[in-house]
């Protein structure tokens, strides 16, 4: 059986991608030849700055995949804009064992696409590559340049300095009377600050401008109660004394679970990092027959309680009507409460007094979810060694969870 639901879960994973819906929204894109076409564009909320995308244009089932090379501005209309921009951008390392001793900027040119953030007579771009984040401006129709931010060590202890030229490029270029002297110098090189600096620079100087800044998004924790019922089994072998093999019979039960959900803010909430403190028990017994002891029949009981915490990553697939189908995959940690497993003769004297110690284990899930609120889940949780203090012992507990849950936060 467990085999079976581990191919089962298996193949929903693999398949479960080919029933999700595509989001394309409106937006538009201009073309080599300086050409708007209005289309439909897959917004993917992307968390590093793309270098190509997908679109389909009106009336049109087919989706075409287009580069840097192919367009030269698209945008998501009401979300995002992004441009495509030859710049010259630092890409020193922030990281200690990279890092640079020269305090000045590696400036190099490449073609990027840019996102821009606010476009007016101060626009403010940036540039993400996973660890790698830079901010670019120009003045009215200038250039756009990159705006000069660098960590560097200094010394031979490895202290970290800060270039922040910005400051100074700021200072010259975006001079307001509203603006203070101070706000320059205590300015810092993050997304928030220099959205609001650009933003009031704009405004001190009575220009129309647009703001193409991400809205924050809501709902980005979720509780949910999480109820289940549990399918478990128990085998273990002594590689000593064949005496003590015993394979349990596969127990139903009900267990409980909270879980919390904390979604990532990009990819349009498709990721999200999953914690679950379940209560679960598992009591059983079997007797089986022998010749090694006296009576001729070793019963073997077992009395487990404990609480899993599963730790793990989940992905979204949005459909219709306010549902998504979900899967996950998670690193189990188990936290056992004074369980054992008895092994007693015929008469009832004991043999072997166990002490329950588990090891960490892996478990896979899918399932869905409707209107945020309601979600079901069929988990499969790889066997795991409960016995993992006694080295003649080998021990295997696994579990298929059917799983419902209400979330109330």
């Amino acid at each position: 059986m467990k085999k079976q639901a581990l191919f089962l879960v298996l193949t929903l994973i693999i398949s479960i991608n080919s029933y999700s819906q595509i989001v394309f929204e409106h937006g538009y894109i201009i073309n080599q030849n300086d050409q708007k076409i209005e289309c439909q564009i897959e917004n993917q909320d992307w968390k590093n700055t793309p270098t190509s995308f997908r679109y389909q244009l009106p009336d049109n089932t087919n989706i075409i995949t287009a580069d840097i090379k192919t367009v030269k501005e698209f945008a998501i209309t009401g979300q995002s804009k992004y441009i495509r921009s030859l710049v010259k951008i630092d890409r020193s390392s922030k990281n200690i064992e990279n890092m640079s001793t020269d305090k000045n900027p590696d400036l190099k040119e490449e073609t990027l696409f840019l996102k821009v953030l606010i476009e007016g007579k101060a626009s403010l771009y940036l540039y993400d590559d996973g660890n790698l984040r830079r901010f670019f401006y120009k003045m009215d129709n200038t250039e756009i340049k990159q705006l000069i931010y660098k960590t560097y060590l200094v010394n031979e202890n490895y202290s970290i300095a800060k270039n922040n030229y910005f400051r100074e490029q700021l200072f010259i270029d975006l001079k307001c009377d509203n603006i203070l002297q101070r706000e320059y110098e205590i300015l810092d090189y993050n997304y928030n600050k220099l959205l609001k600096f650009f933003i009031k620079y704009n405004k001190c100087s009575d220009t129309n401008f647009a703001t193409f800044e991400t809205k924050e998004k809501k709902d980005l924790f979720n509780l949910t109660i999480r109820p289940r019922l549990n399918s478990s089994s128990l085998s273990m072998n002594n590689s000593n004394f064949s005496t003590y093999d015993t394979k349990f019979d596969s127990k139903l039960n009900l267990s409980i679970g909270l879980e919390a959900e904390f979604i990532f803010p990009f990819n349009k909430n498709k990721w999200a990092l999953i914690v679950e403190p379940t209560y679960q028990y598992y009591n059983s017994e079997k007797t089986n027959k022998t010749n090694n002891v006296l009576g001729g029949e070793v019963t073997a009981k077992v009395d487990y309680k404990s609480i899993e915490l599963p730790i793990g990553i989940r992905h979204y697939f949005f459909l219709k009507n306010q549902s998504k189908i979900f899967v996950n995959a998670s690193l189990l940690f188990d936290i056992n409460s004074k369980s054992k497993i008895e092994l007693v003769r015929k008469d009832g004297s004991e043999l072997n007094n166990l002490d329950v110690g588990s090891r960490s284990t892996m478990a896979l899930g899918v399932g869905g979810k409707f209107r945020d609120k309601y979600s079901i889940e069929f988990r499969y949780l790889f066997g795991r060694t409960i016995l993992k203090d006694y080295l003649a012992y080998d021990s295997k507990f696994a579990t298929v969870s059917l799983i419902v849950g209400y979330s109330f936060f």
